[in-house]
C-alpha cells in the first residue's frame, strides 16, 4: 500500500504544466512571497480542506501556506472546472505510464521523470506555478495575485480525491 503512495506521489510530481505559462490565467498569476499582503493557512486533509471556501479581493496577492495532516498526498491546485479536468485526465494518464513502466528495488521506475519539477516534502509547481503538491506530513506554499473575478475552485486533483468532494469555491470580489 505505502508503494501506491509514493507511486502516486511520484506520478504527480513528475507531471508537466497542463495551462502553458502563468500569463494564461485569466484570474492572476503567481507572485514572489515578498508581495503578499495576506497569509491564509489551509489544512489539507485526508478528502477534505479546512477552510471549505475562500474569498480574496481583486489585485490582492494571498500567500498560501498549505499544511497537509492526512495520510495521502495532496495537491492545492487553483483553477476553474475545465482546468482541474484536464488537470486529472493528464494525472491519471501519467499514474497509468508509471504503474505499467516497471518497478525497481525501491518499487518504482524512475527512468523518463523529469527530477527537475520534484521538490520533496516541500511540495511541487507545475509550469503555471498554480498548483504545489504536499507529501503527508509537510507543508508547502503558493503565492497568487488574483487580477479579476472569475469562477474558480482550488482543488486537489490526485485522482479521485476531487470526485470525493476534496474541492472548494475561491471568491474573487
Amino acid at each position: 500500500m505505502k508503494r501506491l503512495f509514493i507511486a502516486a506521489a511520484l506520478a504527480v510530481a513528475s507531471l508537466p504544466s497542463f495551462a502553458g505559462s502563468a500569463d494564461s490565467f485569466a484570474f492572476g498569476e503567481p507572485a514572489p512571497v515578498g508581495k503578499a499582503t495576506r497569509t491564509v493557512e489551509v489544512v489539507l486533509k485526508d478528502i477534505a480542506f479546512e477552510p471549505k471556501s475562500l474569498e480574496v479581493k481583486a489585485g490582492e496577492t494571498v500567500r498560501f501556506v498549505l499544511i497537509n495532516e492526512g495520510k495521502l498526498p495532496h495537491e492545492f491546485n487553483l483553477g476553474d472546472k475545465a482546468m482541474h479536468a484536464e488537470h486529472q485526465k493528464e494525472m491519471i494518464a501519467m499514474q497509468g505510464k508509471l504503474f505499467t513502466a516497471g518497478m525497481n528495488h525501491e518499487g518504482m521506475n524512475h527512468e523518463g521523470m523529469d527530477h527537475s519539477q520534484m521538490n520533496h516534502g516541500e511540495g511541487h509547481g507545475h509550469g503555471g506555478g498554480n498548483t504545489v503538491l504536499v507529501q503527508p506530513g509537510q507543508r508547502a506554499e503558493l503565492t497568487w495575485t488574483f487580477r479579476k473575478s472569475a469562477p474558480i475552485e482550488f482543488a486537489c486533483n490526485v485522482p479521485g480525491h476531487y470526485q470525493a468532494g476534496m474541492v472548494g469555491p475561491l471568491t474573487i470580489e
